[in-house]
């Protein structure tokens, strides 16, 4: 399982569960940035990261991945803006074409002989922040059932689908293990959806990066951890180059997240 080739043919589905509930108006730790800034500039660089994966020749993108963003707070639903507003899934080639605007930004950096540079940096943007209401994560997880339903049975032959779930607290509408092994459920050829989830701290505290058993978490963190699928082998070996000490049979799973650790969670959790 696992190992089916990503191709135009049979394209991978990758879908962001993004917690957008009030509490996550709250600063990321050690930093004045809100939880939910944060998130949508971490989406947004995958996003980008994305389409440079698929970029073939000048101004020629293929459609490797189909890209679902959904939001789950004040409602339930796709959260992309712009040109793609209202959409559960955008192939790669229409992501490239459908930002809302694009941010410049003046950067300081240092060449490798230790002359200082300044240069401006364009930054696209398709997800604003947001962050209202309660933590419906359960409806999130069907709603996302539903969206996967469809696509796996017209993509029978891909890649499962990878669902990644970037939360700061507990679902406000029930409990979230049920939905979540009923997305689980839902497969390809090649094996059942991943559920990856990582939890945004608002405290200082040390970080759990993909364990392989639920000691030392307290019952919100265990659920999660329940929540989540074993990192398949790549995934496994993606983790370990990006320095971090993972166990066999360690989870897609993060807790107490850092905006390092959400950076390195979104780069373990997409296929190359």
């Amino acid at each position: 399982m696992y190992d089916a080739e990503i191709s135009r043919a049979n394209p991978a589905c990758i879908v962001f569960l993004i917690d957008q509930s009030s509490s996550m108006r709250a600063a990321m730790p050690s930093t004045t940035q809100s939880k939910q800034m944060a998130v949508a500039d971490a989406i947004n660089s995958m996003l980008r990261e994305l389409i440079i994966r698929c970029g073939r020749g000048v101004d020629e993108i293929w459609d490797f991945f189909h890209v679902s963003v959904i939001g789950y707070g004040a409602g339930v639903g796709p959260v992309l803006g712009g040109p793609l507003a209202g959409r559960d899934l955008v192939p790669t080639s229409a992501l490239a074409q459908g930002r809302i605007r694009t941010e410049r930004l003046t950067q300081n950096d240092v060449l490798p002989d230790g002359t200082p540079i300044t240069h401006v940096v364009e930054l696209p943007v398709w997800l604003e922040s947001a962050g209202s209401g309660g933590t419906p994560m359960c409806q999130a997880l069907r709603y996302t059932h539903t969206v996967l339903d469809r696509w796996v049975t017209e993509h029978p032959g891909s890649f499962p689908p990878i669902v990644l779930n970037l939360t700061d607290g507990e679902s406000t509408d029930g409990d979230p293990a049920g939905p979540a092994q009923q997305l689980r459920s839902v497969g390809t050829e090649d094996g059942p959806t991943l559920l990856f989830n990582l939890h945004i701290s608002s405290d200082v505290a040390t970080p759990t990066h993909y364990p392989s058993t639920d000691a030392g978490l307290p019952p919100m963190g265990a659920k999660l951890f329940s929540m989540s699928d074993v990192l398949p082998p790549d995934m496994r070996d993606t983790a370990m180059d990006l320095g971090m000490r993972v166990e066999q049979g360690a989870r897609g799973f993060v807790f107490n997240a850092s905006m390092r650790s959400v950076m390195l969670f979104l780069n373990v959790g997409t296929p190359a």
